[in-house]
């Protein structure tokens, strides 16, 4: 594995790829992970944190075919993608690579390249409508943690690196060294790919608006309760098309989808966080039925609720 740095790099970008196939190679892993970290001169970048981290080789020098290509990601990623001479070098370098991948903003270096058009990404969920904005011909998709298409892999913001690497130790040695690399790092086995990156428990950009605001807190607060879109306008003291354009504006989904959203991310907390039965975290959660919850899942993750609760076991 080649991983490429710039000045401005995010050192967890690099230490969650690192660090997991370095134990996977401990743990057995044959052919064994080559991993190397490589800038356009050869000498050390400085991390967003301020630490310096030194390259092994640089750019020009890597010669053959490289196996997995990683761009990691930092806030110099706009530096690097206007870098024409590191471009060519990961043109270059992508062409004779068995799979290409960045890592959170990398993603925009990958796609100043021309590595991206036409193929389905990830990225940052921060930097996504920027990247979108910015290379029209690249279908962006922030939610998911990482995408697979074909042989191009993107991965969301910063530690959903860890994610990417567990899904290469998969790719590469399969479900069971994966899950022991997992348990030596002490971290859920591997979060779905198409799990979202922000969590409507955590958002970090609360609704301006006071109705939103008030209906949102009520969908989380009471998963099990109705939530129609009747219920929720009584709720917020308006009218139900008044809600519906609320929602849409301040959160691009109408009121229906926002409780299914609700509903799923509550489902899948208490099935990685408790041992209770799935039917009855499908009653708990407004799904009312195990059959129901199932659906609802392979709908939105593409997994059942028990492959799922397996994936996260520890």
């Amino acid at each position: 594995m080649l991983v490429i740095g710039y000045q401005g790099l995010e050192l967890l970008d690099v230490a969650c790829l690192t660090s997991c196939l370095d134990l996977a190679n401990r743990l057995g892993a044959r052919p064994a992970y080559r991993i190397r970290l490589a800038t356009m001169s050869g000498g050390p970048v400085s991390c967003d944190s301020g630490l310096e981290v030194h390259a092994q080789l640089a750019l020009t020098q890597v010669q053959g075919a490289v196996d997995t290509l990683v761009v990691s990601g930092g806030l110099g990623h706009e530096t690097a993608a206007a870098d024409s001479a590191l471009l060519n070098q990961v043109r270059r370098l992508a062409r004779s690579s068995r799979r290409v991948a960045s890592v959170c903003t990398g993603a925009t270096v990958l796609a100043a390249a021309g590595l991206l058009n036409g193929r389905r990404v990830t990225t940052h969920w921060r930097y996504a409508d920027e990247l979108a904005a910015r290379f029209p011909a690249v279908r962006v998709d922030a939610r998911p943690i990482f995408i697979q298409d074909e042989r191009i892999w993107t991965s969301g913001g910063v530690t959903s690196a860890l994610d990417l690497a567990l899904a290469f130790v998969e790719a590469d040695h399969g479900a069971e060294r994966a899950r022991w690399v997992a348990l030596g790092l002490v971290t859920y086995l591997q979060r779905p790919g198409n799990q979202a990156q922000m969590s409507m428990f955590i958002e970090a950009r609360r609704p301006s608006d006071d109705v939103v605001r008030r209906v949102l807190d009520h969908v989380v607060a009471h998963p099990e309760s109705d939530l129609s879109t009747t219920g929720l306008a009584a709720v917020a003291g308006v009218s139900e098309r008044h809600l519906t354009r609320l929602t849409v504006e301040h959160l691009g989904q109408t009121p229906a989808r926002m409780v299914r959203h609700a509903r799923l991310e509550a489902a899948a907390t208490a099935l990685i966080t408790t041992d209770r039965a799935v039917a009855s975290i499908a009653r708990s959660t407004g799904f009312h039925s195990a059959e129901s919850l199932r659906q609802a899942f392979n709908a939105w993750f593409g997994i059942s609720p028990s492959h799922y609760r397996k994936l996260n076991q520890r």
